[in-house]
C-alpha cells in the first residue's frame, strides 16, 4: 500500500534525510509533501489527503507541539497518525505529545530500519522481514 506522507521540519536537509530513509526502508510512497513549520504543515493537511505525518518539535513560526495541539483541536489527530522525529525529546515532553495523540517518537539520529519499524507499527503494516 502506497502512502501519502507529510514531512514537517524546518531543515530541508533533515526532510531529505527522512525521505531517503523512507526509500531505503522500502516504504511505498505515493505522494511526499514537505513543510518547513507547523503552520505550513497544517496548510498541507487542510488541502491534501495525508496518511502519515513525520514532524519535528523545534521549528520557527509554529513548532511541532503547537501543530499537534491544533490537529487535536480540529479532530485531525484521530485520523492522521503523527510521528515526532526530533533530538529535542525529554521524557515529559514526549509523554505530553503522546497524550495529545502522537503515535510514536523517533530520536535523531535514526536508521532506515527504525523508520520502517515505526511506519509498520503506526500504519498496521505486516513486516516483510
Amino acid at each position: 500500500m502506497a502512502f501519502n506522507i507529510l514531512l514537517v521540519d524546518d531543515s530541508a536537509t533533515v526532510r531529505a534525510v527522512i525521505n531517503k530513509a523512507l526509500i531505503l526502508a522500502g516504504v511505498d510512497i505515493n505522494q511526499l509533501y514537505q513543510a518547513a513549520n507547523g503552520r505550513e504543515g497544517l496548510d498541507v493537511l487542510e488541502k491534501e489527503w495525508v496518511d502519515l505525518v513525520f514532524c519535528d518539535i523545534s521549528m520557527p513560526e509554529m513548532d511541532g507541539e503547537e501543530m499537534v495541539a491544533e490537529m487535536k483541536e480540529k479532530g485531525m489527530i484521530d485520523n492522521i497518525p503523527v510521528v515526532i522525529v526530533s533530538s529535542a525529546g525529554s521524557e515529559p515532553r514526549v509523554a505530553r505529545l503522546k497524550a495529545n495523540g502522537v503515535r510514536d517518537y523517533i530520536q535523531k539520529p535514526f536508521t532506515p530500519e527504525r523508520i520502517r519499524e515505526v511506519v509498520d507499527g503506526v500504519m498496521g503494516v505486516a513486516s516483510n522481514a
